[in-house]
């Protein structure tokens, strides 16, 4: 047993940093792009979303001029736009560490689901195509948020797990070296990382998606907080789009892992929460992020799950709410209650 622990260690790979983290962002694929329009990205949000970790993550950036990374051709401009002179005796700006992670949302799932990626099996062709294709669509994603991040100002970047190694064995993860994560954090760059199709020691190939990523680096690089950026305020007792839906303010999470709602008093305390999930998604939903988000703050670590690109997200990712959640915050709070 202590074997299989030391060859965990080593699988995770060795994570020496002198950096603490602050916090680890999940970018929802639904929140980042349109879901319901193939490989689509819903610009105005990621705009935001970037803006917004610019101004959590770079001390005094709110004001003055953005300096852009992202100096490559743009569509639809007939040149590379950025000047040189605007970086000479440019001051080195103070940012806290984060990692970005992304979710598919209308990238990827729809190539995983067609074709089974998820259940593995290299036997089939169709599988194998998939797999290809699956990829294709997520770094090409992967691609587009890196350079909105950098158009911000953001060093960010992109990390595929596949590309650095990462695998799983019957879908849960069994190797992931977090030495080049750890590397960039130090240099003072922003990891993104995103859901991926992987190796599976049994199953020849599967999806690893952003939630489980999520609460892989968040057990190894241990941040102050987490926050979950989704299309929702939150998580609701039943899909939001049900009437008399209620918002969900508070979840405590027990030490063997349960979870409890603290606030608002629901009149039957025993009903189970209903989530749903797109027929096209290969990833679990909302249950799926209940359950890697109660991982996380089973660790002492407060997850913040909270609607992307609102003033109630730049709050959370800002690091506001580490004390007592004001009564006018709408979002859900995980955290551990040791009672």
């Amino acid at each position: 047993m202590e074997e299989e622990s030391d060859k965990t260690l080593q699988q995770s790979g060795s994570v020496h940093l002198t950096k603490s983290i602050r916090c680890i962002v999940k970018l929802g694929g639904a929140a980042i792009t349109c879901k319901n329009e193939l490989e689509t990205i819903n610009e105005e949000n990621l705009k935001m979303v970037s803006s917004q970790l610019r101004q959590s993550m770079i001390a005094g950036s709110s004001s003055g001029k953005v300096l852009g990374m992202d100096w490559s051709k743009k569509s639809g401009e007939p040149e590379i736009s950025f000047t040189v002179d605007d970086f000479e005796d440019q001051p080195v700006a103070e940012s806290s560490p984060f990692v970005v992670v992304h979710g598919a949302g209308s990238f990827g799932h729809f190539q995983a689901s067609k074709s089974g990626v998820h259940k593995g099996g290299w036997n089939r062709p169709l599988v194998k195509a998939g797999f290809v294709a699956t990829r294709i669509s997520v770094t090409n994603l992967n691609l587009e948020i890196v350079r909105a991040l950098a158009r911000e100002g953001i060093p960010s970047i992109g990390m595929s797990p596949f590309a650095c190694g990462w695998s799983t064995c019957e879908r849960n993860i069994a190797s992931a070296d977090l030495s080049v994560v750890a590397k960039a954090i130090e240099s003072g760059l922003v990891p993104v990382l995103h859901g991926d199709a992987v190796l599976d020691d049994l199953l020849d190939c599967t999806i690893l998606s952003g939630d489980v990523i999520i609460s892989h680096l968040a057990a190894h690089l241990k941040p102050d907080y987490v926050v979950f950026l989704t299309d929702v305020l939150g998580v609701y007792d039943r899909p939001p789009s049900e009437p008399n839906a209620i918002l969900l303010r508070e979840i405590a999470v027990a030490e063997d892992g349960s979870w409890s709602v603290v606030r608002p008093t629901l009149q039957d305390m025993n009903t189970q929460v209903k989530t749903s999930v797109a027929a096209h998604d290969t990833t679990g939903g909302m249950m799926t992020k209940i359950g890697e988000a109660a991982m996380i703050a089973k660790l002492g670590i407060n997850v913040y799950i909270v609607k992307a690109a609102t003033s109630h997200a730049l709050r959370a990712l800002s690091g506001e709410l580490q004390g007592e959640i004001p009564e006018d915050w709408l979002g859900t709070l995980i955290r551990f209650s040791s009672k």
